[in-house]
């Protein structure tokens, strides 16, 4: 699903700092770049931080992931303190692999989901467990975070969608493409009470009521998720598939998973 993501501001705007990174991935058979926003604080105190992995839309650009503008401003304007790491989700010739392991050379979850934060705790101070990590995703990347956190529950304590969706679809998100029972969060329903309450995490998921793609399926997983007991949140919103929504409400959503994140350490 194609969207547009803009450095809202430019980075000198920001009271805190964005920097480029990249690893040698294993799963990729390549290099993994993303964008780390660090708080204004990080460089003067040696406190840790929780992180938020912060996931695109598809499909897009290999540079799609420097977009992180928009959040960064939200979260500023929270005064909250916390590392946001925006990896890279598509590159020239696979610009739509929906944070899906494909094989060798195109293991996209594994990259982001294993790979990604091991490299980022042992390069930033993190709070190095899943108190202190959240998956949040906008369109395909709200798809990536549920599915990647669903997946890896020992890893992320909070995962959100923002106007995602919840099975792998084609490029224009108007058809659900064959996948197996474990790509779709529908069919991981029936384990979730039990698996959650092993590891209490946030789930969260936020649509447009003038969506035509994806509200349908976000209220379907609604009733599914309320049938069988798992404790979520969901919440319609004014507005369609497009990013005056997702800036009107970054701010209160990424309050939320913050809330439910270890604070940073005193």
């Amino acid at each position: 699903m194609a969207v547009l993501l803009l450095l809202t501001g430019g980075r000198s705007a920001h009271l805190g700092t964005i920097q480029d990174a990249s690893f040698r991935s294993t799963a990729l058979r390549g290099t993994l770049h993303y964008v780390v926003y660090l708080p204004p604080d990080y460089a003067q105190s040696q406190r840790r931080y929780p992180v938020v992995y912060f996931l695109h839309g598809l499909p897009e650009s290999p540079y799609a992931y420097r977009g992180i503008g928009f959040v960064v401003n939200a979260l500023e304007q929270l005064e909250s303190e916390a590392i946001v790491i925006a990896p890279q989700g598509a590159r020239d010739g696979d610009s739509d692999p929906e944070y899906l392991d494909w094989g060798p050379g195109r293991n996209w979850e594994t990259a982001i989901g294993t790979e990604l934060p091991r490299i980022v705790d042992g390069r930033y101070r993190t709070i190095a467990d899943r108190r202190g990590r959240a998956l949040v995703g906008l369109s395909a990347g709200g798809y990536g975070a549920v599915l990647l956190a669903l997946h890896h529950l020992d890893s992320f304590s909070v995962m959100e969608s923002w106007s995602g969706y919840f099975q792998p679809t084609n490029p224009a998100g108007t058809q659900v493409i064959p996948h197996t029972p474990a790509q779709s969060a529908h069919t991981l329903v029936p384990t979730l009470r039990r698996d959650m309450k092993r590891r209490p995490t946030f789930f969260a998921f936020y649509v447009g009521r003038g969506d035509d793609r994806f509200r349908d399926e976000n209220e379907q997983l609604d009733r599914e998720l309320t049938a069988a007991g798992v404790p979520h949140l969901f919440r319609l919103y004014p507005g369609a598939h497009q990013q005056t929504v997702w800036t009107a409400h970054a701010r209160a959503w990424l309050g939320l998973a913050l809330d439910h994140l270890a604070a940073p350490t005193p």
